[in-house]
Formats: structure tokens, C-alpha cells, sequence
């Protein structure tokens, strides 16, 4: 009888023990500080490093000891992404946790050569006496994003990555989505932050101090930013959270942007690579696993599942690590697990509840298909007819902007975020819907500028509802790069804003996050259209404070569409 790949992989059998506070050079003689676990026995085992800014004592910091859950924005537990210590050392492998230059304890100034520096601890590591030689990482998030990086400089025993949730685009993925600034995760992340000392914004060196006092000004007298006092206060002290200013500076792709997108550098991973995120992982780290996965040429598998709550894996991270340890054993230690047997993409079908294999992506047999907006809240595959009325909504600046917490007076409040609804008829079967998804829809504005925000619904047949993808735009942020958009993937270089005469239609192509979602039978498809944020976990754009009219046209001379990448049975 064949044998489940569990059975396959190294079973737990060593005793764990720590060496702490292991100081490690680097080729500038600048020394990390770091913790090694590893099995309590002779021989050698492969490493598996997992490295960020966070650094190594959050790590052992206690989290709830009855349950796993998720990360806790009150008492500052999302850092807690560096792995299972105790999953992976009694199964043969080494941990290292380090203070990244400048972070904790470590030596340096923060930020200063910071791929390079796990370059160095990858090749420390390799010649270790209790090394195999073979070197992997490991982590979510802020430690999985840095694997890129290292990768692509193609350090000699880095055997192998997996990186789990890593953006590939700071600008794109984390930053600016849709050209919007999502700020209220950076409030957070900076918390985070073991950092010595505070470093100074990259932006009082790009500027000269008359520069700067402009664009301060101009920042100050922005309305968006003076109907948010925690980004004005950034404004009069810069030093109080750097990286957010020198990002309020930037708002444009740019030279500015490139040291922070990977997607830059993919191309020179040399080392087989399995990517990994979860179709609620919208705002950050969706499209980095897609993206990391067209452009890696090496052997490479992509994961995508999904999470209960919004913010992500649950703190410490510790889902699928049967998975990383499957594929580490393949290329770190050498035991056939068959996991290169099998079809590289696996998903998790969403609606059926029910995992799947693919070979590609987009699936070959996609039916592209657009559902037009109707009049009367209505998506159809039948084209509009000449007459239709459009929809209208007006946003509001000073919406409550939480959801699923606070009073049920605020709960109530969060409702009243304007916004336009079209939703297909009871479905007559299953609809599936899995791949990339793109809205081209007409409006008119009564301002020059607005943001758009996406949202995809399955409406269930007593009207509950469950959110299935999301998409933003700027409204000036509308020209797309012809070379690099596909029908179903527009792709905006964010470069400049495009003028906006008020009244005037105009079409916008959103990109609107890939998922896989089936439609049961009874259920609807809901798109909606807003011009003001939710609050979603810790994710939350910048609001629009001017009020604004918005028009969304869906008629025979303005066709509004969504394109759904549909799956026949």
C-alpha cells in the first residue's frame, strides 16, 4: 500500500536545546546576536533560518497557552511570525533567530545592509559543525518577504525557500494599493520594531531643507491628510514614524520605490522556491505569491488557502508547517516525499470548501465572461439595453469606518458608508469563479479626484453575506501600462495623476484580487462600489474628505462590466 506523504517526512525524536545570545560577524566585522535551537544529539542537520526586523526575543514572548489566535493589534503580538521552533527542531532541523543590524541587541545601525547580512548568516550557518551544509528559511510576512531578497543574491547553501504570505511590490501591495494610501497597517507595524535607534526619513537626504518645507506644506494643507491627525502629526514630526513619512512624500512609484520591490529580482532566484498566501490576504499578500510565481523560473509549487479572520494566520504561525517540512525535507535532507510528484498549484476552493490541484494559472480552461451592470442593482451576462438609468451615491468624509467591533450604535453607524450594489438573480447552479478578476465600469465625479473602492460578495440565499475579493483605485490613477495590463489584470505604472474634468465620464479599469469561490446554487454575486474605506483587521486607505458625487453609468453607451474568470463543470 502506498504510503501517506505523512508518514513520509521526519518524525519528531530529538530533544530541543538553546544556545542564546550567540554572537555571529559579518564581513564588516559588525557582530548579530542570535539564538540557536537545535536538536540535543550528534550529527549534522540542515538550517532553517528566519530572519526580520522584528528580531529574536518577541519570539519567545508568551501567547495564549490554551488556544491559537489570531494576532492581537492591542498587546502587539503580529510579530510572532518566525515559525514553530519546537515543530521543526525535534524533527532534525536547527533554527536560528537573529536581531537583525541595529535591531534588539545586535550591533549597527537598523536597515544598513540588511540582505546582505543574511547572506552572511546563511553562509555562518552552512559551516557550523552541526550543520549539514544546507541552509533554508523560514517565516510569514516580514520573514517570508526577505527570502526574496536574499535569493535572488544567491548565497551558495540557501538550498531552498518558502516563503509564506510575502508582498513582491511595497508600493503596490503594501503601500499604495490601487495608488490609495493604506496607512493604518503602518501604524501598527512600526510598533513592531526593535530598532536602537530612530532613523532618520531617506527623504531629509533626497530634499534640501527648502524642498522639504514645501512639500511639508503641502501635506499640511491637504484635506485628506488634516481629516487624519494621526498622518498630520507625522507631518510636524517626521522622526516620530519615518518610513510613513518618506511614504506620504513618495506617493508615485519611482526610484524611491525600487529597493523595496522584489518583483525586481525574481528572476534571479536560482533556488527552487514554494509560494504561499490565503485568498483573504487582499491587501497585502495575494498578489506578491501570484507574482512571485509567474516570474521564479526555478522549481516552485504555489499554495493558496484561506483564513477565518481578516488579519491572517493565527500568532505564533503555525498552520501548514507539515507542508514547509515536507518540502525542506525534500531539498534539505534529501527524502523522497513526493511532493514533486504532484501538480505545482494548489488551491482551496472556496463555497465547496475543498481543496484542489492545478498546472497553471490562469486554469486553461477559463470561460472569461462579463456581467454587466444593470439598472435596478442588477449584474447580468446580458449586455444593457440604451436607456438605463445610472446609480448615484454621494460619499460621506466623516463615515464611521469600523467593522465587526465597537457599540451597536457604531456597528449600526459603519453601515452608512454610501455605496452602489449590483447583484446577479438567485443563481439556477453552481457558479465557479477562480482566477484574476478585473471591473470596467463608467463614471462621472463632481470633483477632480475621488477613490474607488471593490468589493465582491456571495450573497447566501437569507442574505448573509461573505466577502470574496476586494480592488481600489485612485480615480486620477486610472492610465494603465498597455505592455504590462492583461484584460483580466490591469496594471497601472502610478507615475503621474491624470487630469479629472467634473461631470465628465470616464472609464476605470479596477484590478480586483484573484480568488476561487463557488457561487452555490440560490446564491447572488454582489458587486459593490464605494468612495470611502471600511476598516478591515488593521487595513484602512487614506478617506477622501472632500464630498463627492459619484456616478456609475451602465448603459448601451457606457457598458459597465465585471470580468469573471468562470470555470465549467
Amino acid at each position: 500500500m502506498k504510503k501517506d506523504w505523512h508518514e513520509l517526512v521526519s518524525q519528531p525524536k530529538y530533544e530541543m536545546k538553546l544556545e542564546e545570545d550567540v554572537w555571529v560577524p559579518m564581513r564588516d566585522d559588525v557582530r548579530l546576536l542570535v539564538d540557536i535551537y537545535r536538536p540535543d544529539a550528534e550529527g549534522k542537520f540542515p538550517a532553517l533560518i528566519s530572519y526580520s526586523m522584528y528580531g529574536k526575543d518577541a519570539q519567545k514572548l508568551p501567547t495564549n497557552p490554551k488556544k491559537f489566535e489570531p494576532s492581537d493589534y492591542i498587546r502587539g503580538t503580529g510579530g510572532h511570525e518566525a515559525g514553530m521552533t519546537d515543530y521543526f527542531v525535534p524533527r532534525g532541523y536547527v533554527h536560528i533567530i537573529p536581531d537583525a543590524r541595529g535591531m534588539g541587541r545586535s550591533e549597527g545601525d537598523p536597515w544598513i545592509y540588511y540582505e546582505r547580512d543574511c547572506y552572511d548568516l546563511v553562509e555562518w550557518a552552512a559551516q557550523q559543525p552541526w550543520c549539514n551544509g544546507n541552509v533554508g528559511m523560514l517565516g510569514m510576512s516580514a520573514f517570508a518577504e526577505v527570502q526574496y531578497a536574499v535569493a535572488a543574491m544567491n548565497p551558495p547553501h540557501l538550498k531552498a525557500i518558502f516563503p509564506f504570505e510575502a508582498e513582491t511590490d511595497e508600493y503596490r501591495h503594501e503601500w499604495y494599493q490601487g495608488g490609495i494610501l493604506g496607512h493604518h497597517f503602518e501604524l501598527h507595524l512600526g510598533k513592531l520594531c526593535p530598532a536602537k535607534v530612530v532613523s532618520k526619513p531617506r527623504s531629509y537626504s533626497e530634499f534640501s531643507p527648502e524642498e522639504l518645507r514645501e512639500k511639508i506644506k503641502e501635506l499640511q494643507s491637504n484635506p485628506d491628510i488634516r481629516g487624519c491627525p494621526y498622518l498630520y502629526i507625522i507631518t510636524q514630526v517626521p522622526e516620530k514614524h519615518p518610513s510613513l513619512f518618506d511614504a506620504l512624500l513618495h506617493p508615485y512609484d519611482g526610484p524611491f520605490w525600487e529597493g523595496l520591490q522584489y518583483t525586481r529580482v525574481l528572476h534571479k532566484i536560482k533556488c527552487p522556491a514554494y509560494l504561499a498566501s490565503r485568498w483573504n490576504g487582499w491587501a497585502i499578500h495575494l498578489a506578491g505569491a501570484f507574482d512571485a510565481y509567474e516570474k521564479i523560473t526555478t522549481p516552485k509549487k504555489l499554495l493558496i488557502t484561506t483564513t477565518d479572520n481578516f488579519g491572517g494566520f493565527d500568532r505564533p504561525w503555525h498552520e501548514h508547517h507539515d507542508i514547509v517540512l515536507r518540502w525542506y525535507d525534500h531539498w534539505l535532507k534529501g527524502i523522497d516525499t513526493g511532493i514533486m510528484n504532484e501538480p505545482p498549484i494548489s488551491i482551496f476552493v472556496q463555497g465547496i470548501n475543498q481543496w484542489r490541484y492545478e498546472n497553471e494559472w490562469p486554469l486553461a480552461r477559463t470561460k472569461w465572461t462579463k456581467f454587466y451592470l444593470r439598472e435596478r442593482e442588477g449584474l447580468s451576462e446580458i449586455p444593457p439595453g440604451p436607456n438605463e438609468r445610472p446609480q448615484k451615491f454621494t460619499n460621506n468624509p466623516w463615515a464611521n469606518p469600523t467593522e465587526g467591533f465597537g457599540t451597536a450604535d457604531e456597528l449600526r453607524k459603519a453601515d452608512e458608508i454610501p455605496r452602489v450594489k449590483y447583484a446577479t438573480k438567485p443563481l439556477k447552479e453552481d457558479v465557479e469563479v477562480t482566477g484574476p478578476i478585473a471591473l470596467y465600469f463608467c463614471a462621472s465625479i463632481s470633483t477632480n479626484n475621488t477613490n474607488w473602492f471593490i468589493e465582491l460578495k456571495d450573497i447566501d440565499a437569507d442574505g448573509s453575506e461573505r466577502l470574496i475579493s476586494m480592488g481600489w483605485l485612485r480615480a486620477s490613477r486610472r492610465g494603465l501600462d498597455e505592455s504590462k495590463s492583461k484584460p483580466y489584470a490591469p496594471y497601472y505604472p502610478h507615475t503621474k495623476d491624470l487630469p479629472i474634468e467634473p461631470g465628465k465620464i470616464y472609464e476605470y479599469p479596477v484590478d480586483v484580487r484573484m480568488t476561487s469561490n463557488v457561487f452555490r446554487a440560490g446564491h447572488r454575486i454582489q458587486l459593490e462600489i464605494a468612495g470611502q474605506d471600511r476598516v478591515r483587521a488593521i487595513w484602512y486607505h487614506l478617506p477622501n474628505m472632500i464630498e463627492t458625487e459619484h456616478i456609475i453609468y451602465n448603459d448601451a453607451q457606457y457598458p459597465s462590466y465585471f470580468l469573471l474568470p468562470i470555470i465549467p463543470k
